[in-house]
This record gives C-alpha cells, sequence and structure tokens, in this order.
C-alpha cells in the first residue's frame, strides 16, 4: 500500500472541517492551471491553423517546388523551358513527388470603359490541379482548359473584379506590352477569393495554350512546372534531390533548367509565419509561470494550515520524504482538475470557433476572415504531459518546507 497515496486522497477527498483560507487557496491553484492550460492550448491550435492556412493558400498558388528557367532568377521577365512529358515522367519519378503541372505568366494591363490596372496572367493547362481554387471560387465556375482548343475565358479574383467593377460574364480586355501592344479579349468565367492580398490583387487564370501562341513559344515550352510533394515535411529533402536530377540540365533549345521552394520564392511570408512560433513560446512560458506560482502559493498553504497533521504523522514515525509525497500527490491531484477543466474550456473553444466559426478578422490584415484552428491531438496531448511534469518539478523545492516542522512544537501548532 502506497501511504503517502492514501493520506493525500483523504486529504483531497475530505470535506469537512477544511479551514476557510485552504479552499480559495485550492480554488485559486486549480483556476490558476485551468486558465493557463486552456489558454496554452488556444494559442497553439490558433497559431498552428493560422500557419496551416496561410501555408495551404500559397501552395495553392504555387505549389512546393517550382521549376523555370535559369534565366528567371535574374530577371522579371518570363524565360521559356521544354515543359514536356518526358521531363514531368523524370520529375514523377523522385521519391515523394505527388503531382506535377505546366504554368505559365505573362504580365498584361487590363482595361475596362473606365478603369485600369496590371496583372499577371498565369496559364493552366489540363493537368492543373483546380482544387483550390474550386474551393475557394465565389462565382461562375472554373473553365476546361483542354490540349485541344485554345480557350478565351479566364478566372478572376474578387479584389480585382471590385476595383474594376467587372462582374460574371463580363468582356475584359488585356493589353500585352513589347514590340508592338497588342490586345486580346476575354470573358469571366469565375470569380476566387482567398484572402491572400499579394495574389488576389495580381492574379488572372487562363488557358496556358493562349499563352503559348501569345508568347510565340513553340508547344513544348512553358514558363515552368510546379511540383507537389505527398509530405511537406520532407519538402527540403525531396528537394535537394530535384536539385541533383534536375538543376543545371540543358533542354533541346538550349535553356537551363533551375528549381526552388515555395519558401525560397517568398522567403518574408514563410519568415514571417515563422515569428509566430516566438509568439507562441512567450504564451506558453507565461502561462506555465502563473500555474506554477498559483500552485506553490497553494501548496504552502496547505502544508502551513496542515502543520499540527505533519506534526501528528513524525511522531508516528512518518520521516520527512514520506510527508513530502504526501503533499506532492495532493498537489498532482488539484494539477489534474485544473488540466481537466482547462482542456474542456481551452478544446471547447477551439472546436467552437472550428465549427462556427464566432470570432472574426480583417481579412486584408490578416489573410483570412475568421480566426483559423487546427487542433492536433498529439500536441495537446504533449502540452498536457509537459504542462503536468513542469507543474510539479516546481513544487519540489516548497515540499522541503516539511522537514523545517518538529512534531513537539506543530503537535501544539493552532
Amino acid at each position: 500500500m502506497n501511504f503517502p497515496l492514501f493520506i493525500a486522497r483523504r486529504i483531497y477527498g475530505s470535506r469537512t472541517n477544511q479551514k476557510q483560507v485552504s479552499r480559495p487557496a485550492i480554488t485559486i491553484a486549480t483556476l490558476g492551471m485551468a486558465i493557463g492550460l486552456a489558454v496554452m492550448i488556444i494559442s497553439v491550435c490558433v497559431v498552428i491553423g493560422f500557419k496551416a492556412e496561410i501555408r495551404n493558400k500559397v501552395f495553392g498558388f504555387g505549389s512546393h517546388i517550382q521549376i523555370m528557367n535559369m534565366e528567371q532568377t535574374r530577371s522579371f521577365e518570363s524565360y521559356p523551358v521544354v515543359g514536356d512529358d518526358s521531363l514531368i515522367q523524370a520529375v514523377k519519378k523522385i521519391d515523394d513527388v505527388d503531382h506535377v503541372q505546366r504554368y505559365i505568366t505573362k504580365p498584361c494591363l487590363i482595361k475596362t470603359s473606365d478603369e485600369f490596372r496590371g496583372v499577371a496572367l498565369k496559364g493552366i493547362g489540363q493537368e492543373y490541379d483546380c482544387s483550390f481554387l474550386r474551393n475557394h471560387l465565389v462565382d461562375g465556375e472554373i473553365p476546361e482548359f483542354t490540349d485541344s482548343v485554345v480557350s478565351n475565358q479566364v478566372i478572376i479574383s474578387q479584389n480585382i473584379a471590385d476595383e474594376l467593377n467587372i462582374k460574371m460574364g463580363d468582356k475584359i480586355f488585356c493589353y500585352f506590352m513589347g514590340n508592338s501592344i497588342r490586345a486580346r479579349r476575354y470573358q469571366v468565367a469565375g470569380i476566387y477569393c482567398t484572402h491572400l492580398m499579394e495574389f488576389d490583387q495580381n492574379l488572372i487564370f487562363t488557358d496556358i495554350k493562349a499563352l503559348v501562341k501569345l508568347n510565340g513559344w513553340e508547344n513544348d515550352q512553358v514558363s515552368g512546372l510546379e511540383v507537389t510533394v505527398k509530405d511537406y515535411s520532407r519538402l527540403n529533402e525531396i528537394y535537394y534531390k530535384m536539385v541533383h536530377a534536375i538543376n543545371g540540365q540543358i533542354d533541346h533549345y538550349g535553356d537551363s533548367y533551375f528549381s526552388c521552394t515555395i519558401e525560397q520564392l517568398y522567403a518574408s511570408l514563410f519568415g514571417w509565419l515563422s515569428l509566430l512560433d516566438m509568439n507562441v513560446w512567450v504564451i506558453l512560458i507565461l502561462m506555465l509561470a502563473v500555474a506554477g506560482f498559483t500552485m506553490i502559493s497553494g501548496l504552502l498553504i496547505i502544508i502551513l494550515e496542515r502543520t499540527n497533521m505533519i506534526g501528528v504523522l513524525k511522531a508516528l514515525g512518518a520521516t520527512n520524504t514520506t510527508v513530502r509525497h504526501t503533499f506532492l500527490y495532493f498537489a498532482v491531484f488539484v494539477i489534474g482538475k485544473g488540466l481537466l477543466f482547462g482542456n474542456i474550456l481551452g478544446l471547447g473553444l477551439c472546436f467552437i470557433q472550428k465549427y462556427f466559426s464566432v470570432f472574426h478578422l480583417d481579412a486584408q490584415t490578416y489573410y483570412v476572415d475568421t480566426v483559423p484552428v487546427l487542433i492536433n491531438p498529439l500536441l495537446i496531448l504533449l502540452l498536457n504531459t509537459v504542462t503536468l511534469i513542469i507543474s510539479v518539478l516546481v513544487l519540489i523545492v516548497p515540499s522541503y518546507l516539511v522537514s523545517h516542522i518538529h512534531p513537539a512544537k506543530s503537535i501544539r501548532f493552532e
């Protein structure tokens, strides 16, 4: 029989003859632990949800890895490389590559009857994964871009549509600058909205075949290839394999291939997302400190109020270690109750936000219109475990107070 655990259970379960000071002390310690854990759970779920939401939007526009012309890194102009089936198959042979798709980008000027603005046309083909665009489509539909028929339909963003007063089905004129100014008329087939303004304000999707002809390129030339990997956590490993297999290779027109990850292309955006981790660590440390201090205060109050009991236990032969373990077990019960309430509160608010979107954000500032939440069970379990361990560890030193309590004096203690 575990004697300290037995005594701790009796103390914790006792509801009679409790002194008035101990009740609020235990309540405050429990609430401090519960609120601290709830704040930590909400912070972690919101931050990883926000990062995942922004990353997925960037991946939707540019996938995980891009293969392009080496000259593209030195200029804003779009330089072609061969993107035929043989290159696509060679890329797909690399381990954990999930999907490969071709694209062409070309700057242009959109003009309506009374407005104009510069944008970038992105040509996509039949193999392009349109699930991202489809999920963020607010009006219209995704056109079927085929290899046999050149389409004049485009998908524009809600931001561009509102700014230029463009509606579904409208005809728009795009002007392309070069040795001469060329104009093309397109019909709006769909309107999307991702709230990622860096892309929404500048990107229009159209048929890749139309841009091949407009650029005067050969049928097998494209601006580049977008590669999606199966496991994002292994992105750098897969990228280095692609660098070894693709970078520096020369196509049959004499152009050199170059590959880079989406994190390298948008380093400032991903750097900003990485800074959010620092905010989470600050919150975790502060909440653990608050929970630790409330538990220390509660434990000291309980020890002082139980001085008479400690003296009796020592007089009966209990060692300092036995008494210390008794109060540490008692503290674990209080911590466990706090963790239970903290999980109920924190996860409850997270689930409410996840399924009902109660809290909203300014989309132009935060790139999302509601607070995103991603609940990772493993992280929640790890957070509970670490909180329990740290909370118990910080109580070890205060528990040594029992060694200074002498039976002869403490039994008379009132």
